[in-house]
């Protein structure tokens, strides 16, 4: 007979700063043992997928499995060179955050495929609703280095005016919708604009990406409510790097089961793939993409990936994780295994790949330059005080006028 006696439960991570990470818990199973459905498969016939993890890079590099893209040459050196100058970009830029020149910065580092590949799978006129860790997005589609740190600096090139914090970027032109600091409202976004698409019969596509722990508001579940119902043709990405900011996966319920599983109850198509391995990220990104551009609505997609520095530049991981957990992700370092795939591959050597590592933090350096000769938030020139009235109406009103005036701005 059962004894009456509830207790509350408090998730709690495996383990704490100054112990030794054990992540054996994860499984990770072998590299093309996940088979790839047709686009059109019903989403009950695969509702599997939601617990297994998609990869193609076995230990080795090689590419293995249906899920293999077959990806040509000239877009695997695209997809390493655009992670490469991710990482490079994000080094300056907390470097010059540590010098004061900027107010706060958010590294993506050992998260650079969950950006890159899906913007190499995406067609560039979707639409893109990232989160703060998606500047690999921009990277990818080529858009200037000098335009992302003058918003950063929020400085006189700084398009945004200074009105949105440093990484909050946006880009009509790149498909890269503005940044909000509000958790999930991504993916409200995205399935609106999903849907004014499709209600106009528009061949492109929204995708979004949000954290696991956003997965707990209220704005997830209502975006899967309606992208579910109207069948918007949106790709909802959530991206599980174990922690968000100091509280672990746990805490929005990864304990419990996987994070792409909550889509089955929206019956929605839900996959779950490893986030380090490019491949398997471009080849789910594409099929979920060629999915909705069919028709045929909405994904989910899991990508399991680890978040290897501090949340921000304002975050110390050491008060809330052991120091050698990033070391021990059994699923390696995105750049380091494309790498040794197109090694193995007989496309790229260490030489070119020192020579193209010496040529980006040129380019960032470059940039650097260019943009701090704009100002930075120490010095230099900055956006008039006077255009904090601008943009927000068509004509502006007299009261504002009158403001502006009384300002002396």
């Amino acid at each position: 007979m059962l004894k009456n006696s509830t207790r509350l439960h408090i998730p709690e991570p495996g383990h704490r700063p100054g112990e030794t990470p054990d992540l054996s818990h994860i499984k990770v199973p072998p590299a093309g043992e996940v088979r790839r459905p047709a686009e059109d498969t019903d989403p009950a016939e695969i509702r599997d997928l939601a617990w297994a993890l998609i990869r193609v890079l076995d230990d080795a590099g090689n590419p293995v499995g249906d899920w293999n893209p077959g990806l040509p040459a000239a877009l695997l050196e695209k997809g390493l060179r655009a992670m490469m100058l991710t990482r490079a970009y994000d080094a300056r830029m907390v470097r010059v955050q540590r010098q004061g020149k900027t107010s706060f910065y958010m590294k993506s580092t050992g998260e650079e495929a969950v950006a890159v590949a899906a913007a190499l799978a995406l067609e560039y006129g979707d639409m893109c609703f990232p989160t703060y860790r998606q500047q690999g997005l921009l990277v990818a589609r080529d858009w200037p280095l000098v335009d992302m740190m003058n918003q950063v600096y929020s400085n006189s090139r700084d398009r945004l005016k200074g009105r949105q914090m440093p990484v909050f970027y946006s880009s009509r032109e790149a498909g890269f919708f503005s940044i909000s600091g509000n958790l999930a409202t991504q993916y409200s976004q995205a399935v609106g604009w999903a849907m004014a698409s499709a209600s106009e019969s528009d061949s492109r596509i929204a995708a979004a990406w949000i954290g696991e722990g956003a997965t707990a508001e209220g704005d997830f579940h209502h975006a899967l409510t309606f992208a579910s119902v109207y069948q918007a043709p949106v790709v909802l990405n959530i991206v599980n790097n174990q922690w968000a900011i100091s509280s672990f996966s746990g805490i929005a319920g990864g304990e419990r089961t996987t994070f792409a599983s909550r889509g089955l109850g929206y019956g929605i198509p839900s996959l779950r793939v490893d986030g380090n391995d490019f491949l398997a990220v471009y080849a789910v990104t594409r099929w979920a993409a060629n999915r909705a551009r069919s028709g045929l609505g909405p994904t989910v997609i899991e990508l399991f990936t680890y978040r290897a520095e501090g949340h921000s530049t304002s975050d110390d991981p050491s008060k809330y994780r052991p120091g050698a957990e990033a070391a021990a992700w059994p699923l390696g370092d995105p750049i380091e295994r494309l790498k040794t795939h197109m090694i193995g591959a007989g496309l790229w050597d260490e030489e070119r790949h020192a020579a193209l590592e010496k040529e980006l933090e040129d380019e960032v350096r470059a940039a650097g330059k260019e943009s701090e000769s704009y100002g930075t938030l120490k010095e230099g020139a900055r956006i008039p005080a006077s255009t904090m009235f601008d943009d927000v109406y068509k004509e502006m009103p007299p009261h504002l006028v009158e403001q502006r005036r009384q300002a002396g701005v």
